[in-house]
C-alpha cells in the first residue's frame, strides 16, 4: 500500500514503534545494571534503621534523600561490578541474561552510568542527608568494587564473607543520615547483616555450583563438600540470633522486637540444620534454595520488628 494520504502528502514513515522498544529495552537494560532485586534487600535494613535511629517517624527530608541516595549507591557499586564481572558472567548460565552479555549496552555506556550513579548518590545524601552518610555510601561503593569484586572473589573461598561487608552499609548509612552520628545500634545492625550473609549466600551457591566451578570462582560449595557447607551455614545463622538478641538491651529493644528475634532466629536456625541433616545424609536434592528464601524472609521480619519496635506506645 502507499504511505501518500488522500491529500497527496506523504504519510510519516513509520519505524518509531521499533525506535520506541529499542528504548525502552536500553532502559531496561540499565535498570538491570543496578540489580534490583539486591537493592531491595537493602533498602529493607536501611529503611527500619532510620526509625530505630530517630525513636520514631524520622525527618521526611532525610528519609527521603537517604533512600534515594542508597538505592543510586548501591545501582552504582551493582553497575562496577557487572562491568568488571562481565566475563565469568558470560560462563554462568544464571548469569547470561545481563545487559554486558547480550551486548544490549556498552562496557562505555554501562560505565558512564556507573560513575554518574556515583556522583549523583554522593551529592544527594551530603546535600539533603549527612556528609557522614555521603562517606560511607562512597566507601560502600569502593569496598563491594575493590575489595569484594576485584580482590576478594576470585580468590578465596572466604570471599562472601569478608565481601559481605559492603552489604552491610545501608545499616550505617540510614543510621547516619539521621543522626550523623553513629551508635551501638547501629553497629550491631552492621554486625548482624555481616553475620546473615555467608547464612544466606552459601545455600544460593549450592544450588549454582556448577556455575561458579566453570566460572572458576571459588565460592566454599565448590571447594568443599556439601557437609562443610552445610555446617558453616548453622554456625553463622546460631551467630545471626544472638546479634539479634544483643541488640534487646543495647537498643533498648521492646515486646515486639524480642519476640520476633526468638521466634524468627529459632525457625530460621532449623532450616538451617535441615539443610546440614540432608547434606550428610547424601541426599541428592537438598533444598537449598528453601534455606536462600527463608533467609530472606528472616532478615525482612527482623528488620520490620526494628522499625516498627520504636512506634510502639509500650
Amino acid at each position: 500500500m502507499s504511505n501518500a494520504t488522500s491529500s497527496g502528502v506523504s504519510a510519516p514513515a513509520a519505524p518509531e514503534a521499533p525506535r520506541r522498544a529499542t528504548l525502552k529495552v536500553k532502559a531496561g537494560a540499565y535498570v538491570a545494571l543496578t540489580k534490583p532485586r539486591v537493592i531491595e534487600l537493602l533498602l529493607v535494613t536501611a529503611l527500619p534503621t532510620m526509625f530505630l535511629a530517630a525513636g520514631g517517624v524520622p525527618p521526611l527530608g532525610a528519609l527521603v534523600a537517604t533512600l534515594v541516595g542508597g538505592f543510586l549507591s548501591a545501582g552504582s557499586a551493582n553497575a562496577f561490578n557487572m562491568i568488571l564481572d562481565r566475563d565469568i558472567d558470560r560462563v554462568m548460565h544464571r548469569t547470561q541474561h545481563r545487559p554486558l552479555v547480550t551486548g544490549t549496552l556498552s562496557v562505555r555506556e554501562a560505565r558512564v552510568f556507573a560513575w554518574t550513579l556515583a556522583v549523583v548518590s554522593t551529592l544527594v545524601l551530603g546535600l539533603f542527608a549527612t556528609w557522614l552518610a555521603a562517606a560511607l555510601s562512597v566507601a560502600a561503593i569502593g569496598f563491594y568494587v575493590l575489595i569484594y569484586t576485584m580482590l576478594l572473589k576470585r580468590r578465596t573461598e572466604q570471599n562472601i564473607v569478608w565481601g559481605g561487608i559492603a552489604g552491610c552499609f545501608p545499616v550505617v548509612i540510614g543510621w547516619a543520615g539521621v543522626t550523623g552520628s553513629l551508635d551501638w545500634p547501629a553497629w550491631i545492625l552492621f554486625t548482624l547483616v555481616f553475620l546473615w550473609t555467608p547464612a544466606h549466600y552459601w545455600p544460593l551457591s549450592m544450588k549454582y555450583r556448577d556455575d561458579y566451578e566453570a566460572a572458576d570462582v571459588p565460592m566454599l560449595a565448590v571447594v568443599r563438600g556439601r557437609p562443610m557447607v552445610g555446617i558453616q551455614v548453622i554456625l553463622y545463622a546460631w551467630a545471626s540470633l544472638a546479634c539479634t538478641l544483643l541488640l534487646i538491651p543495647v537498643g533498648g529493644m521492646g515486646w515486639l522486637y524480642t519476640g520476633v528475634a526468638v521466634v524468627a532466629g529459632a525457625w530460621f536456625v532449623g532450616e538451617s540444620h535441615g539443610l546440614y541433616q540432608r547434606a550428610i545424609k547424601g541426599e541428592r536434592e537438598l533444598r537449598a534454595m528453601r534455606v536462600f528464601h527463608a533467609s530472606n524472609t528472616y532478615l525482612t521480619l527482623i528488620f520490620l520488628a526494628v522499625g516498627v519496635d520504636p512506634l510502639l506506645p509500650f
